[in-house]
């Protein structure tokens, strides 16, 4: 059996959503959890999507994109 016929047809993706870019992504003013999500409704210390990837083992489903102005 060939290494191209085992290989997955479509490979899941390398990188989750960037916060940055998230519509529901806020800064907040506490400095011990400076990031937080108004779509999950918490705070953190490291980018609420890295915090999704640690607690679930999945990237993080409520990404929305911010509108483009």
């Amino acid at each position: 059996m060939s290494a191209a016929a085992s290989a997955p047809t479509s490979a899941p993706p390398q990188r989750g959503p960037n916060c940055w870019q998230c519509r529901f992504f806020a800064v907040s003013h506490n400095p011990n959890a400076p990031y937080a999500c108004r779509a999950m409704g918490f705070q953190s210390r490291a980018l609420p999507a890295l915090e999704v990837l640690r607690a679930d083992g999945h990237f993080c489903r409520a990404f929305e994109a911010k509108a483009s102005h």
